[in-house]
């Protein structure tokens, strides 16, 4: 088996990137404002991350100061290989191995451009930060500075109470864990909660959102896998072109780690995560008093109950009207077995021309190591998402999904 890539070249493509120059006028350069959180998620979950780091890209946007982006770092047990074949990578630290982000997500938050005529700076690695912010020129914000006195304010009021400083460098740090064990400046509190909601607008239509794409390594995973979707029945020549995420259902089909999380879920009471809160969105849950049962159900579905979600969100999509058809499902999933094969069974009755599982993906090593990225992709073209109203990836999929302007009907829930 192939080990990890080094991921060489894109490491010094990132160095090479135009902003890293200390000659660049103002608002870039060595008189630019920059801001490194470095409280930011490590060693989680690849969409635990993102959603943060968004948000910390749009609050840098706001305050006119260049983000800082890092590589993404994994928590080791989610990572595509071995420690043994991981631990001795130049890239690799106390927390886990890491990913350049560009191979990850392409735009603004991994350094890309902003919109042309667009003035604010662009963002920079962490190796720039030590260079153009040296360490006696950095202005240190603690969170335990800011974050005890947000309470339980809603999250537009949280951004608005973080642009602070006047300092040219700012580095936001987070107290000792037994103090806060999420310093987050945009936390689980927030993004567990209906607080996140009243960032939507500004956040939704924000460059850090529209600009957000996938990197040219997700890009060539999908060209590569393009074949999975090549039609069943004849295409006359002269027709319009086949346009198979037009006729897709995607589908969350989160299991492994949630087999023991989503019982957890349900102890302790919680709604959806995120963006899968949002009221114009077709499915909603909110806890009762003795809804355990009930959320079972919606965060980990029987193989029987979700074939029938499946059926559900096709049949009212394709019933809004418009002449749709859908005929190709895909299964995001990281299963595999006996549960699998029972779904699988399940809906290949229900008339699809095609099935295809993450499984069925053929990935080189770069494309494996990105894989999630892989499938939010996929999943933010299909025509039809069907999703974990708890997941992050979920929820980072309904971001992407309305910023594209994809309507609530084709965006549900377990």
């Amino acid at each position: 088996m192939p080990g990890p890539p080094t991921w060489e070249v894109l490491h010094k493509w990132e160095a090479n990137l135009p902003q890293h120059d200390l000659d660049l006028p103002f608002p870039e350069g060595r008189t630019g404002r920059y801001v490194k959180f470095s409280n930011q998620n490590k060693g989680l979950g690849w969409n635990n991350c993102l959603n943060e780091e968004l948000m910390n890209l749009h609050l840098s946007y706001l305050s006119d100061r260049a983000y800082v982006f890092s590589p993404f770092i994994w928590a080791s047990h989610h990572y595509p290989w071995p420690a043994s074949q991981w631990s001795s990578l130049p890239a690799s630290t106390p927390f886990g191995p890491t990913t350049p982000l560009n191979a990850l997500v392409a735009g603004p938050l991994a350094g890309g451009p902003w919109s042309p005529g667009d003035p604010a700076p662009r963002s920079v690695s962490a190796d720039w930060w030590d260079i153009v912010c040296p360490v006696a020129e950095r202005f240190t914000l603690n969170t335990t500075s800011i974050k005890p006195f947000l309470g339980d304010l809603p999250g537009n009021e949280v951004l608005a109470a973080w642009d602070t400083a006047a300092a040219r460098c700012v580095e936001v740090i987070p107290p000792d864990f037994d103090v806060d064990p999420l310093p987050q400046t945009f936390d689980l509190w927030i993004w567990g909660s209906e607080r996140v909601l009243s960032l939507w607008e500004g956040f939704r239509s924000s460059p850090a959102s529209v600009l957000l794409g996938p990197s040219p390594v997700v890009e060539g995973a999908l060209a590569r896998n393009s074949y999975l979707w090549a039609p069943r029945a004849r295409v006359h020549a002269g027709a319009k072109a086949y346009d198979p995420p037009a006729r897709m259902l995607a589908v969350h089909v989160r299991r492994g780690d949630y087999i023991a999380h989503c019982p957890n879920l349900a102890a302790w009471g919680s709604s959806y995560y995120g963006w899968a809160q949002l009221a114009s969105l077709p499915d909603h849950f909110r806890r009762g008093a003795d809804d355990t049962e009930e959320a079972l159900r919606h965060c980990l579905p029987t193989a029987a109950q979700f074939a029938e979600r499946i059926a559900v969100a096709r049949d009212e999509y394709v019933g809004a009207g418009g002449g749709r058809v859908v005929d190709i499902l895909y299964l995001l999933t990281n299963e595999e077995g006996e549960w699998l094969d029972e779904l699988l069974a399940a809906v290949r009755v229900q008339g699809w021309a095609t099935v295809a599982t993450s499984r069925d993906l053929v990935l080189d090593p770069e494309q494996e190591e990105v894989g999630m990225a892989v499938d939010m992709e996929i999943a933010r073209r299909a025509a039809v998402f069907l999703g974990n109203g708890w997941s992050s990836f979920t929820s980072n999929v309904v971001h992407q999904r309305l910023v594209d302007g994809k309507e609530p009907i084709s965006i549900r829930m377990t």
